[in-house]
């Protein structure tokens, strides 16, 4: 980012929602909150493109509908042009509609069925009575013309119209108050992969034409690889890397970003490419993960110091440690035999017959054995209080290193151990021959 102002600036942006509980919690003020937004900062400058990336439910909307004061931030600052916006009447929010505006996911529910496009597009300038050298009629027909439509489907119907033609009118919809700052919330998510190019092609011409900012939201990094000029990679609610596409796609650093990369189909057939498959599924925000909240997922966790553990070994057993958490072995399915039923036990966990380190596999199986008396809560705790990383203890800073930021503690010098043979620079980056860590093939 270039050192003036940025003509948007989120600062430790948070949104929380009261979770569904029952009336005893709610009386004894032991509701929970959902952490969908979760402290989040970044800026975009006149002009430029952050995308935003990450899976389903990590928040990315959210993010977009709070800038947009379409929904109202638990906590955290939106600067426009300088001024926080969280602080404005509902009557001045309504003046600043003009200047930022959105582009929704899916075209087909996001117009109304009963207008017709003249309508739809004519209703932003009807609202906030915008007046120009031509006519309503004439600047509605340019608009569609700059879309890539022709001025005769200004009286058609959203159900005449295809997919991508749909999201063409959202995008003139847009386009009608001249906005400086548009969020595109999955804009190509639901249009075939020829329209999306298509789509991406008319954004970018837009923003040349007419220096408009975006937030590009999306689930694939593919899609921003070539829009965005920083990308921002988000789970559970919090970023874990940013930087530009060059930065992030040679190498990504974040083990979360490697996955995501590694999951991007190539058409090459004879691609034999590392696939990596992180284990369970995205925690709940109700209840995230102490310490780094990918932890719990993350195939590159860094293991305790006190102990000689394969990365194999260690990601196996703090997968158990979290099965035991929440209780997600069923242990009545292996029988009585308690031999038996240990062996099975290290099956279903992925655990091998014998760890390294003499004393880890003496911890390990009393965990397994308090597992075998479903004393769920005792295996956890012997877990958590012997094996202890900072992983689990410490939530990582979102540093600096050669290739942007990142929120990883193996990129913070505070922690020297961690699984990889490189060597970490003053900043934090792993270098040398620690490929696990800064993703070089």
């Amino acid at each position: 980012m270039s050192g003036s102002e940025p003509l948007l600036r989120v600062e430790g942006l948070e949104k929380y929602y009261e979770s569904e509980s029952d009336f005893i919690d709610r009386l004894l003020g032991r509701q929970k909150k959902v952490k969908a937004v979760d402290g989040v900062s970044f800026e975009i400058n006149e002009g430029e493109t952050l995308g935003l990336v990450g899976e389903s439910g990590c928040g990315k909307s959210t993010i977009g509908r709070s800038i947009l004061q379409l929904r109202e931030p638990t906590a955290g600052s939106v600067y426009f042009k300088g001024q926080d916006i969280t602080t404005l009447s509902d009557s001045e929010l309504r003046d600043l509609r003009k200047e930022m505006q959105i582009i929704f996911q899916n075209p087909q529910s996001s117009l109304n069925p009963r207008l017709t496009v003249n309508d739809i597009i004519g209703e932003a300038l009807d609202i906030h009575g915008i007046e120009g050298d031509v006519t309503r009629d004439a600047r509605i027909k340019d608009l569609l013309e700059r879309v890539g439509l022709n001025a005769s489907h200004a009286n058609r119907y959203p159900h005449e119209f295809s997919g991508g033609q749909l999201q063409r009118i959202g995008i003139a919809r847009a386009l009608a108050v001249d906005p400086d700052f548009i969020v595109c919330d999955e804009p190509v998510s639901a249009l075939d992969v020829s329209v999306q190019a298509q789509i991406l092609n008319l954004l970018e011409d837009l923003q040349d034409e007419l220096g408009i900012a975006y937030l590009f939201i999306a689930h694939d990094l593919s899609v921003v690889e070539h829009i965005a000029d920083e990308i921002a990679v988000m789970y559970l609610g919090k970023i874990a890397e940013i930087g530009t596409p060059e930065e992030l796609f040679v190498p990504p650093q974040h083990p979360y970003t490697e996955a995501l990369l590694s999951a991007i189909p190539e058409p090459d057939p004879l691609w034999e490419g590392d696939r990596i498959l992180l284990e369970g599924s995205v925690p709940s925000p109700i209840d995230p993960p102490s310490g780094c909240k990918f932890h719990t997922r993350c195939p590159r966790v860094i293991p305790p110091s006190d102990y000689e553990f394969e990365q194999e070994e260690w990601r196996a057993v703090m997968s158990f440690r979290h099965r035991a958490r929440e209780e997600d072995i069923a242990v009545e399915t292996f029988g009585d035999d308690d031999d038996a039923l240990t062996e099975a036990l290290r099956d279903e966990l992925d655990l091998p017959s014998s760890l390294t380190d003499p004393e880890a596999e003496r911890v390990v199986e009393e965990a397994l054995r308090s597992v075998a008396d479903e004393e769920f809560a005792a295996a956890e705790s012997v877990l958590r209080e012997t094996f202890e990383t900072p992983c689990t203890t410490d939530e990582p800073a979102l540093r600096r290193t050669d290739a942007g930021r990142v929120a990883c503690h193996l990129f913070d010098p505070a922690y020297e151990s961690g699984p990889t043979d490189g060597t970490r620079t003053d900043d934090g980056a792993v270098t040398g021959d620690g490929a696990a860590a800064s993703g070089d093939d």
